[in-house]
């Protein structure tokens, strides 16, 4: 069995393991701690970064492009027969979404309002991107899970997830990624993909008293959903 070697809230990880799960390929996980990481991860990882995909034979795949190729070519792909032109389309898209997930990962740890506004502006340009591209949904492609789906989980799951706890969202005023979000929590992917305490880790680390959104559970700003989510939080 092929085992992925994980950081409990790594988008890129993330990515990973949603592809496993929409192929429903079994795998096996080892966390390890970024501050801490072991010998015989730095021994297999050229980067040291996860995540990591150790194969049946024993080898060691890294980065996340590389390994959800990997994973088409020796199963069975979300979409057969696609053209070469639509491979690199979806590729296209993905990478919109996996050279973003820095960028999430600093707006949501902004330190103060300001901040976290000029952030947020960043992050939405991706998001005004795919909003254009949507069509009637309800995924990114139409009926079909895609790999274009998979590579933006980890962006629209966290901006769910920060919604439900301060009210504040990342994706408003994109109607049609909001719509896409929902149909994506809907499949239960996002939560397969990550561990069973994977929010309250999320959470601590991202809402933390060090952040501006952790200190504002209550957020009231421009960016405040007219509805939240959770119907608790404001």
């Amino acid at each position: 069995m092929i085992k992925v070697v994980s950081f409990k809230i790594c988008p890129f990880v993330q990515r990973v393991t949603a592809l496993l799960e929409a192929k429903n390929v079994p795998y096996e996980l080892e966390y390890i701690s970024l501050s801490d990481k072991p010998q015989w991860f730095l021994d297999i990882s050229p980067t040291a970064q996860v995540p990591v995909l150790v194969t049946g034979t024993g080898t060691a795949l890294f980065e996340s492009d590389a390994i959800t190729e990997y994973l088409d070519e020796v199963h069975e792909p979300l979409e057969p027969n696609l053209t070469p032109e639509q491979r690199a389309l979806d590729r296209a898209w993905s990478y919109q979404a996996t050279k973003h997930y820095l960028v999430q990962c600093s707006a949501m740890r902004s330190p103060d309002e300001d901040t976290l506004k000029e952030r947020k502006e960043k992050l939405g340009r991706v998001f005004e991107k795919a909003e254009k591209a949507l069509g009637e949904g309800p995924y990114f492609k139409g009926n079909t899970i895609s790999n274009v789906d998979v590579a933006w989980i980890p962006l629209l799951h966290r901006a769910a997830i920060i919604e439900d706890h301060t009210c504040f969202n990342f994706i408003t005023g994109y109607p049609k990624v909001q719509a896409w979000q929902a149909a994506l929590l809907e499949t239960g992917l996002p939560a397969k993909s990550v561990p069973e305490d994977f929010e309250d880790v999320f959470t601590g680390f991202y809402l933390s008293d060090e952040v501006f959104l952790g200190r504002n559970k209550k957020y009231e700003g421009e960016s405040s959903a007219s509805t939240c989510r959770n119907t608790g939080c404001c």
